[in-house]
């Protein structure tokens, strides 16, 4: 298991790697038509679907990538990473850990918040706080979306038989937990759901 997780995550970080370079690019074209004095809605709508989905990769870099000791993730970085406040379905994170943090701890992290999005469908926010004891994170919601065998198979540590690609975080997280001897613990409301990791 071990092995193939560690694949997955060398599979995870060469995807995100080839596509980083085109989206750069479509991010400089994009400054080009603007310095040309090209400014339209559509080039707006370009531009920020461009920027949407070069946070997406980073955030899936780390998120799904492999997660060397040694590397250390600003905040600011890491603020880089985090969904825009925007919209009717906005989903608000506050990021509360100062300092820079080991990536494995940061990845450990963004699965936690992936989870806890995907129960959010409708937006929200999520307080994220780093404990002595690893990751807490609290989530709010008018309205809840929770697949609750998923969570319980999260808490049991061993999520089968695997999810969709869109819920992919949930088994990824409980392997990343098992891996050091740890599991998650899921608190579910109404309106309110928290993940200790």
């Amino acid at each position: 298991m071990e092995d193939q997780t560690t694949l997955a995550a060398l599979l995870g970080s060469r995807i995100c790697h080839d596509l980083i370079s085109p989206l750069g690019a479509i991010g400089n074209g994009i400054e080009l038509l603007e310095l040309s004095g090209i400014d339209s809605p559509e080039v707006a709508l370009i531009r920020a679907a461009a920027q949407d989905a070069n946070r997406r990769v980073k955030l899936f870099r780390i998120a799904f990538g492999v997660a060397g000791e040694a590397q250390m993730i600003r905040p600011g970085d890491i603020a880089a990473l985090l969904p825009a406040d925007d919209g009717p379905r906005a989903l608000r994170v506050e990021w509360q850990p100062e300092g820079d943090l080991p990536r494995p701890a940061v990845r450990e992290a963004l699965l936690g918040l992936m989870c806890l999005e995907s129960a959010m469908p409708y937006g929200g926010e999520i307080l994220v706080r780093r404990a002595a004891s690893g990751w807490i994170l609290a989530g709010a919601a008018e309205r809840l979306s929770v697949d609750a065998p998923l969570w319980e198979a999260l808490e049991r540590g061993v999520v089968s038989p695997l999810p969709a690609p869109a819920l992919l975080h949930f088994p990824l997280l409980a392997a990343t937990l098992s891996a050091r001897g740890a599991r998650a613990r899921a608190d579910i409301a109404e309106r309110e759901i928290g993940l200790t990791l």
